[in-house]
């Protein structure tokens, strides 16, 4: 066996198709262990080394040097992948980040993807890491398309998600109980006495939409009320998908008196879908945001909403990933909510 000190006999050109995971596999570890040996990062056991220097021998993997320096190099960056839609929510956690990475005195890189499938995030991914990220964040729906995929382990960074609806078993989470607090949004709409509540939901590949859902139904069961999957569309959380949600809705002869949004970009455009109809608010339809981002409280009328701290999640998630980095733990932590109440629900609300 190769003794701790000894460095690996190895060829001095590398074999086709040996990479870092199959050092890894043929060691019985991680190939962000791998990384560690050959970067002197991170805690490793001296038998844990002597196996991961013995695979390389083994196989003639050659560890690039200007790979090498790149790992050293990025250890001081922090990535961040984002739906390419500029809204308000993803403004503050860009905003959050970044506060976090001058704190940490970390360079901070951030990528907007336009792509929302498992292929078109993983090549976002390695754009960053060949960027010099080691560590990113992510926000949804991209922490759902990449957990599971093992990228993580193979390109050696760690990982942070903000505002994911679950918890990921290969990277940390930031985030509020979405259900319990679309169940509190709920029940406050119906205490100001509406009936017919239609409810405007996240995409499915967002993990957040299906529990506010789920928070949605609670708050009406716990109301006494039936749930009536014909008052509940599908949308995207930007404006334009709000509006054109609404429309089915408010095209209804028996038209709900309130929607809940899932978002407060969603309730931007149901709001001037319903201007535009002429009906007043909140007298003739009551509606309700999530996030509380800056636009929620300039709409007229402005929105009572579910407050998340959106930005001190990103600054938190900065925290957890460099914590990920030294000891390979995740951790999910989930944040207080808050029910803001302001008059887009009516005077009559409690």
């Amino acid at each position: 066996m190769t003794s701790s000190t000894a460095k690996p006999s190895i060829p001095t050109k590398r074999p086709e198709g040996v990479t870092i995971r199959a050092v890894g596999e043929r060691a019985g570890v991680s190939a962000m262990t791998v990384s560690n040996v050959i970067n002197g990062a991170g805690r490793v056991s001296p038998a844990t080394r002597d196996a991961v220097l013995a695979a390389i021998e083994a196989l003639g993997y050659v560890p690039n040097v200007a790979a090498r320096r790149l790992a050293k190099a990025r250890a001081t960056t922090l990535g961040l992948l984002y739906s390419d839609k500029g809204t308000p929510f993803i403004d503050s956690v860009l905003l959050g980040a970044l506060r976090a990475s001058n704190a940490r005195g970390l360079q901070f890189i951030a990528q907007a993807e336009e792509g929302l499938t498992r292929a078109s995030a993983e090549a976002a991914l390695r754009t960053l890491v060949q960027s010099g990220a080691a560590a990113v964040l992510l926000l949804p729906p991209f922490a759902e398309l990449l957990s599971g995929s093992g990228l993580f382990e193979e390109l050696g960074v760690a990982a942070a998600a903000i505002a994911t609806g679950q918890t990921m078993p290969d990277m940390a989470t930031v985030r509020i109980d979405n259900r319990a607090a679309m169940a509190a949004m709920t029940a406050h709409v119906v205490e100001a006495g509406h009936r017919r509540i239609g409810f405007l939901a996240g995409p499915q590949h967002f993990s957040v939409a299906d529990e506010r859902l789920a928070g949605f139904r609670d708050g009406l069961a716990a109301g006494g009320l039936a749930y009536d999957p014909a008052l509940v569309v599908r949308a995207g959380f930007d404006p334009a998908a709000g509006a054109a949600a609404g429309r089915e809705l408010l095209d209804r002869p028996d038209r709900p008196s309130a929607i809940l949004c899932s978002s407060d970009d969603m309730a931007a455009g149901l709001i001037g879908e319903a201007s535009r109809r002429g009906l007043r608010l909140p007298d003739e339809l009551a509606v309700t945001g999530f996030d509380d981002t800056a636009i929620a409280a300039r709409l007229w009328p402005p929105l009572t909403v579910i407050r998340q701290p959106v930005g001190d999640m990103a600054f938190r998630a900065v925290e957890q990933v460099l914590a990920a980095l030294r000891s390979r733990v995740v951790e999910d932590r989930v944040v207080d909510f808050e029910l803001v109440v302001r008059e887009s629900v009516g005077l009559t609300a409690s």
